[in-house]
């Protein structure tokens, strides 16, 4: 389906229409399952989530949110969002169920930033991702955007109404200050 499509149903949607939701999450559902793989390959072996597994309880959040979108890469990144929550939510519980348990460690490359330990802490960086958007909203939603997204910097100019330079140079400062944050 094009983007046309899509931004008819996200239209539809925003409208209240039920049953363009269904068609907008079938037009859209294998990126979803792309996207849920790509969060879960990050995840340690045995992660007992699913791709589909994750795709249907954002699903659910999504559903239930009172949220519009604008595009295509506003629902991406919305539902990118509910994934990776649901993710800490699951870390955090495995680590409550552990005697003294640390964090849950994952395979973060996507940040392209250099670190002796590639391997970065899911809970960790949740919290990062929440302080840099009490500090500068953009920022995190330049990161959850490309980074859990999957949106080219062209679409998230698009969708913040900035220029692509501007969104660039956000992304490299907001790298630059969750490497920071976290190896504090």
């Amino acid at each position: 389906m094009d983007n046309w499509d899509v931004t008819e149903l996200l239209q539809a949607v925003n409208s209240g229409n039920k049953e363009s939701y269904d068609a907008l999450i079938q037009a859209l559902y294998g990126e979803l399952r792309n996207l849920a793989g790509s969060f879960l390959r990050r995840e340690r072996a045995g992660h007992t989530l699913q791709p589909t597994a994750l795709v249907n309880e954002a699903y659910l959040r999504l559903v239930g949110g009172d949220s519009t979108w604008e595009n295509r890469s506003h629902f991406l990144g919305a539902a990118a969002q509910a994934m990776r929550r649901i993710l800490v939510e699951h870390a955090r519980k495995r680590a409550a169920q552990k005697r003294g348990g640390d964090g849950q460690r994952v395979t973060f490359n996507d940040l392209d930033v250099q670190t002796e330990d590639p391997n970065l802490d899911l809970i960790g960086l949740d919290a990062a991702l929440t302080a840099l958007s009490a500090e500068d909203e953009r920022l995190a939603k330049v990161v959850e955007l490309h980074s859990f997204g999957g949106c080219t910097f062209e679409e998230i100019a698009a969708a913040l109404g900035v220029s692509e330079g501007t969104v660039r140079r956000d992304w490299a400062f907001a790298r630059a200050w969750l490497y920071e944050y976290m190896n504090r």
